[in-house]
């Protein structure tokens, strides 16, 4: 009997193991494919946190990252007590929720209305007009934001002009540039943000809209109750990951819409670490500042994943 178990047993350990070599055999097209993915991961994300270190020491470029002088917690001490570090914190913190507030629901609300579209050579239109702007580089849409908004030559100050006599600086004043800096972002990213949930509204069955409609619901309440819910798992996935970024304002957009002038609301973390770590050598003290920044980051990430995970749509 004894003898019986154990031959069953060695039988399906070798079919197993015989599965398992069938099956990494089938995938090694997928793994040749997926190796240069790992191969970036680990060579310009995972490996340049060794250079992380440079936040706690006193970095010089002739003693190098293991020879520079350890000096601990003083970069940070003296980051967190400079006030211009907290206005660029504070700046970066406001114009980061400001995008997810009010750019976040738009390419959710493109992808609804181009779903909603019955005509295909209209949508197809529509499409390629929205999603051109994401291939075009801040250097060109920021060139096209300034020429736009100029204060003398500008398209809308030569209306503006026109109707009051005397042009407006658009780009010279506090809330006006934070309104472009806003609006050019959604400008260029929601046409390419709606492909996601497009991409999620082809899953959710018509039935759902037949029935509603059966019951009397009009298109507003279908999209209430039948489209939003059937996407509500991509918009929580996609939410956590843009909290992610609420740290990182991103460079080229601030950097070419930026001036002097707003420069109290406009400099942020990346256009800092710029500016003070590359241009000013103080290269251990922006760090510090990235360390901050990825940190905070973090945190946020994994908080709204355990709040997300009560609800059952968490990303992990």
């Amino acid at each position: 009997m004894h003898s019986a178990y154990a031959q069953d047993a060695a039988a399906l350990t070798h079919g197993n193991a015989n599965r398992r070599r069938k099956r990494w055999k089938q995938n090694i097209p997928l793994l040749i494919l997926f190796a240069p993915i790992v191969a970036f991961f680990i060579i310009f994300k995972y490996a340049p946190m060794a250079g992380l270190v440079i936040a706690f020491k006193n970095y010089t470029f002739s003693e190098g990252i293991w020879g520079s002088d350890w000096v601990g917690l003083k970069n940070f001490r003296q980051l967190f007590t400079n006030p211009q570090s907290i206005t660029i914190i504070r700046n970066t913190l406001f114009l980061s929720c400001l995008n997810i507030v009010v750019g976040f629901p738009f390419p959710i609300a493109l992808a609804i209305m181009l779903n909603e579209a019955r005509k295909q050579w209209f949508k197809r239109i529509v499409q390629t007009l929205v999603y051109l702007p994401h291939f075009l580089s801040w250097v060109i849409v920021g060139g096209l934001v300034v020429t736009i908004f100029a204060q003398e030559t500008g398209f809308v100050n030569h209306l503006v002009k026109m109707w009051t006599g005397e042009p407006y600086p658009f780009l010279y004043k506090d809330g006006s540039w934070i309104a472009i800096f806003v609006g050019s972002g959604i400008w260029k990213g929601a046409g390419w943000g709606a492909i996601i949930y497009l991409a999620a509204l082809t899953s959710i069955d018509q039935h759902l809209y037949e029935a509603a409609s059966m019951d009397g619901a009009g298109k507003w309440r279908q999209i209430w109750h039948v489209t939003l819910p059937g996407i509500s798992s991509t918009i929580v996935v996609m939410f956590i990951l843009n909290l992610g970024n609420v740290m990182e304002v991103g460079f080229d957009q601030v950097f070419m819409l930026q001036n002097s002038v707003v420069s109290g609301v406009s400099e942020v973390i990346s256009t800092y670490i710029y500016r003070v770590g590359l241009q000013g050598a103080q290269f251990s003290l922006t760090t510090a500042m990235g360390l901050f920044e990825s940190v905070i980051g973090l945190i946020l990430v994994l908080t709204a994943n355990r709040i997300a995970r009560r609800f059952g749509q968490s990303l992990w």
